[in-house]
């Protein structure tokens, strides 16, 4: 009989249990890990260089704003130091000879003197190019030329317009009107003018403007059998714009 105390061959001894393994097999070696070299310089990416249109645009813009603020900002300041104002116009005579109306036309002579105050008291103004209308409502009857003329501040000057008519056209709803006026005893005319102004003050000058001066509803006594009249009522004031 055998040792009791020797172990019992081709099985596995009690108490050691069968190992299990959850590595997966391979039929190659694992490749090695990638090498990374920590020394090797890294590469130097050069930022991209404006265009030189570009930036020649991008300076010209900034350059003209700032150009125009400097600009608005002295002729904001001239305005507040000198405080310019308009012109007064105002109708002081008016007068009529000469006057006749046939069935589509009309014929006279206007003499018209206008009171101009510059109201100003550090600027002067000077006028040029200076033209003058008179008519009956819309239709235009004659214009003229007035001599150019200057006023330093605080100045009053009163300038005279001479109108001639001699068959002028007006239809005949406007000669209807025209001819109620007339039984009323007054016929009511407009008068425009236009100049180019310069306001100046020292060395500074404004440039050239346009004015234009309306004066509505100029009243001349004018009954059916008269062929002069004159102004009725008064002076009249003028409207006046740029």
């Amino acid at each position: 009989m055998g040792d009791p105390q020797r172990p019992v061959t081709g099985y596995p001894a009690a108490g050691y249990p069968q190992p299990h393994s959850t590595a997966t097999a391979y039929p190659y070696s694992a490749p090695p890990p990638p090498y990374y070299n920590t020394n090797a310089p890294h590469p130097y990416h050069a930022p991209p260089y404006p265009s030189p249109r570009a930036t020649f645009i991008r300076r010209f813009l900034a350059a003209m704003i700032a150009f125009f603020i400097i600009i608005g900002t002295i002729i904001f300041i001239v305005w507040l130091v000198l405080r310019p104002r308009l012109p007064y116009f105002s109708v002081a005579s008016a007068s009529l000879s000469s006057f006749n109306v046939s069935s589509s036309s009309l014929s006279g002579e206007w003499d018209i003197s206008f009171d101009v105050r510059n109201p100003n008291k550090k600027m002067s103004i000077s006028y040029d190019r200076i033209e003058s209308f008179i008519a009956y409502k819309s239709a235009t009857l004659s214009q003229t030329t007035i001599a150019p003329f200057y006023q330093g501040t605080k100045n009053e000057t009163t300038v005279r317009a001479t109108f001639a008519a001699i068959g002028a056209y007006v239809d005949v709803p406007q000669l209807n009107a025209l001819n109620a006026e007339r039984a009323r005893g007054s016929v009511s005319f407009n008068v425009k003018v236009i100049a180019r102004v310069n306001f100046k003050s020292g060395v500074w000058k404004a440039r050239s403007r346009v004015l234009g001066a309306v004066c509505d509803s100029i009243a001349l006594g004018l009954p059916s059998n008269a062929s002069k009249g004159s102004l009725v009522g008064g002076p009249r004031e003028c409207r006046v714009g740029l």
